[in-house]
């Protein structure tokens, strides 16, 4: 984040901070042609009071709004020189970092969730699907509704890992020369191999009965009807999921299957171009599994826990925790092999023929 943050920064936001919060609101009395009050006490001063009744209403409201000390050139500058168009909160300090990163990572986040989803939507996922005679009325505006109420809580959450990393406490780096290439290419396997694991064992915690009725049980909300799980009472029933589901969750929830994506880069080193890259793509991997496929027989079906893996969780809650890989799963006894005859599609397709059937 520390890279977007950055960027936005050169682009518009410190032209918008400038406009929002300007220097000239807390040194107003060099605008005003008077006396400037001492540098000790502009510098040591955590807001300065406003000193002419000509300012606007919007500098007399934020005028006592703290900042940290103006630097050196600029309570040099004389009364007659024009201020510069600044913001009285720099791009270092920490308040301002926390709103734009906030407010970044909250538009980021419906963004991609929009964008991508979508695309899985209309191009991957089977409208077939929305056939089963689990799919819920206003299924998909349920999906969304959820996923945007978690978003701010996750945001939020995910707060503090990224002020850490904009302020320089991860192993980011920016030359390849520093580790090599062998390193860079090397940290890829070694980003997914940890993480996947990581997330295997917060996603099998969140499925202990503690945890899942208070966190995980909302995301469930999206699934066919599991065969060994039979429904309980018309507020279990079930749905199967869409891409929009993909982030349904409890703000906690998918807070806590994010962790392993934050610490990798406060333990081990990685390019910083690459672990923005790596991260949106992650993003993106997890809308791709929850598209309902069930496509089966591909050469690398026992290794990448795919969207048939994912399915199949959904189906039947105790397989297929992980989130890239199978060897997880198999270490913990938690993998079931999709097959063909499992596919939620054939209930689709029955419900339909049956509904026909009584047509005719």
């Amino acid at each position: 984040m520390d890279l977007v943050l950055s960027l936005c920064d050169d682009l518009f936001l410190d032209k918008v901070w400038a406009g929002v919060l300007p220097v000239s609101a807390f040194t107003s009395s060099l605008n005003a042609g008077l006396t400037p009050p001492p540098p000790a006490l502009l510098s040591n001063s955590s807001h300065l009071p406003i000193l002419t009744s000509d300012l606007s209403t919007w500098s007399q409201l934020i005028s006592y709004i703290p900042h940290p000390p103006f630097p050196e050139d600029l309570l040099s500058l004389s009364t007659s020189a024009p201020l510069p168009f600044t913001s009285a909160w720099p791009r270092d300090y920490v308040p301002r970092q926390a709103i734009s990163l906030f407010m970044l990572t909250l538009i980021g986040i419906h963004l991609l969730y929009f964008i991508f989803a979508y695309l899985s939507y209309k191009f991957i996922f089977n409208h077939e699907m929305m056939k089963h005679p689990r799919f819920l009325k206003d299924q998909i505006k349920q999906e969304i509704h959820s996923s945007l109420q978690a978003f701010p809580g996750m945001t939020l959450l995910t707060l503090p890992w990224f002020l850490g990393e904009v302020n320089g406490y991860t192993k980011l780096y920016d030359n390849v020369d520093e580790y090599g290439w062998g390193y860079f290419f090397l940290s890829i396997p070694l980003f997914l191999v940890f993480t996947d694991y990581c997330i295997y064992w917060i996603h099998r915690w969140l499925h202990l009965p503690v945890f899942y009725k208070r966190l995980h049980k909302p995301h469930h909300k999206w699934i066919s009807t599991p065969p060994l799980m039979p429904f309980t009472s018309e507020a279990d029933s079930c749905a199967v999921p869409t891409p929009f589901a993909s982030h349904a969750f409890h703000p906690v929830d998918g807070y806590a299957q994010s962790i392993p994506y934050h610490v990798f880069i406060y333990l081990l080193p990685m390019h910083r171009k690459l672990y923005l890259v790596l991260f949106v793509l992650v993003n993106f991997w997890t809308i791709l599994i929850h598209d309902s496929d069930m496509i089966t027989g591909h050469p690398l079906e026992t290794v990448i826990n795919g969207p048939a893996h994912h399915t199949l969780h959904h189906l039947y809650f105790t397989v297929n925790y992980g989130q890239y890989f199978t060897w997880a799963d198999r270490m913990g006894n938690s993998y079931r092999q999709p097959t063909s005859e499992l596919d939620p599609l054939l209930e689709a397709k029955a419900a339909e023929k049956a509904a026909h059937g009584k047509d005719d």
